[in-house]
């Protein structure tokens, strides 16, 4: 069995397995929705914490469930419904900051594989993991921007402007998987 933060809180058993994972969805849906709405100020522009939570998710649920929760957050977005930072809709979706919603799937996905094996117990392969999920987010979010505005442009406002925070949340993702594990009795074994 795949060993994940999350198998640790809250166990699959005979008969949880499909009420877990609508709950585990459902949950994870609601925080990414509440991560894109809060904007804490930093420079040397406000942040959310979205990616934070995107990677949490990958990194505590495992692969599946973690791009199952990000597919549902986007299906909930292309719906219309205004989960997004600024809104929701495929209008939005394919507007400058489509490729970041993008990346948020394939980042939560490895990160989720990278935790099932283990690499979310330690700060040593923490950090590696969690900068790989960041850097797909910004490959697919700028590469997207790209496309609409140019390779420079995308670069210096699609990417430079949040690498302060990025940095600040990944140290913190960093320090919170492998001290929940430590909490948990379960040190840096898989």
């Amino acid at each position: 069995m795949v060993r994940t933060l999350m198998t640790r809180l809250w166990p699959v058993e005979a008969g949880n397995a499909i009420v877990r994972a609508i709950a585990l969805v459902v949950a994870g849906s609601l925080l990414l929705t509440l991560s894109a709405k809060v904007q804490v100020p930093f420079w040397p522009v406000p942040m959310t914490m979205q990616t934070f939570v995107v990677l949490l998710i990958g990194a505590t649920y495992g692969s599946r469930l973690a791009a199952a929760t990000v597919l549902a957050y986007l299906a909930q977005g292309a719906l219309g419904l205004p989960v997004f930072a600024k809104g929701g809709g495929l209008a939005y979706m394919m507007g400058p900051t489509g490729g970041y919603l993008v990346g948020f799937l394939l980042a939560a996905w490895v990160v989720g594989a990278l935790a099932e094996r283990g690499y979310d117990r330690r700060v040593l392969t923490a950090l590696p993991m969690f900068l790989l999920g960041d850097l797909l987010i910004f490959l697919f979010g700028a590469g997207w921007l790209a496309t609409l505005i140019g390779v420079e442009k995308a670069w210096v406002a699609g990417v430079v402007p949040f690498l302060p925070a990025e940095a600040l949340k990944i140290a913190l993702a960093m320090a919170l998987l492998p001290l929940a594990w430590r909490l948990l009795g379960r040190g840096s074994q898989p």
